[in-house]
């Protein structure tokens, strides 16, 4: 067991994945989320994904019960004590920033603040912390437990003592860290966004529909389509990202979030995690 405590706040896929990446490499790991019951689910899964990696003799037996045993949840904010503390809720600034300063009074002054997000600027979101230096940007990938790639997100006040520390964490739970400075979308969203857009596009003006698009560009050799991908990602998260990018970039056309998009997160089919998006998932 390592003697790092890490705390992942938010119970949805995303700190399910980071939760299981940290308590799998030996780090005692708090799952947090204002939902008891929505905590203790996600805990479930992880064991349900681990039981099956046994099956599929990639985790052995006495693996999995030492990554459960080093998993423990919560509901009480005031748990969430740690040495480095990722952030992965909802994609809202000021619910971000009140969790952030709260996080910051409860705990000592040489823990680690991150936040997984994967548009918001790392910069704003430190604005009302005393300790800024120890503020960085985590960006796993989903589903984190499959993807290598996390960027470590600097902000202008981010001490090199923090980005090292946070990129040995990334090293040492088997991912590649890749460092990049606060800006919209950082490196790796900002890039990938055509993606998105383009084939939104192609289907709003009917030149294919969503499943043909996907196939060609799988033929092409992309791992998942477009479409797939941001079922798998969640509508939500996805058409956020993007309108935070038109946002930053004073409405930049090639950055326009898709009305289709925006018709699906309206109606709740935000893809894999509800049962429905682009495709259905029953």
């Amino acid at each position: 067991m390592k003697q790092q405590k890490i705390v992942v706040i938010g119970a949805g896929t995303m700190g399910q994945g980071i939760v299981q990446v940290s308590a799998a490499s030996w780090y005692p790991t708090l799952l947090f989320d204002l939902d008891h019951a929505k905590a203790e689910q996600a805990k479930d899964n992880i064991a349900k994904i681990l039981s099956s990696l046994v099956s599929k003799a990639k985790l052995s037996e006495e693996q999995r019960l030492q990554t459960l045993a080093l998993i423990t949840v919560s509901s009480n904010i005031e748990d969430c004590i740690g040495d480095i503390i990722i952030e992965a809720i909802v994609e809202v600034m000021e619910v971000k920033q009140k969790l952030f300063s709260h996080l910051e009074n409860i705990n000592q002054p040489t823990t680690f603040l991150t936040s997984n997000t994967s548009s918001l600027s790392i910069t704003e979101l430190a604005s009302g912390l005393v300790h800024k230096r120890r503020f960085a940007g985590l960006h796993f990938f989903n589903p984190a437990p499959l993807m290598k790639l996390v960027e470590v997100v600097t902000g202008p006040e981010t001490s090199p003592e923090t980005i090292n520390a946070l990129t040995d964490f990334v090293r040492d739970v088997q991912k590649q860290p890749v460092t990049c400075t606060d800006s919209p979308g950082f490196i790796v969203n900002r890039v990938a966004r055509p993606y998105y857009t383009e084939s939104l596009k192609l289907a709003e003006e009917g030149a294919a529909d969503i499943e043909t698009i996907d196939n060609l560009l799988q033929a092409t050799g992309f791992r998942l389509g477009p479409f797939r991908l941001m079922d798998l990602i969640g509508n939500d998260i996805n058409y956020a990202v993007t309108t935070s990018l038109y946002n930053a970039f004073g409405h930049e056309p090639r950055f326009r979030p898709s009305r289709i998009q925006q018709q699906k997160v309206l109606a709740g089919h935000l893809g894999k995690k509800t049962g429905r998006g682009f495709y259905s998932y029953d």
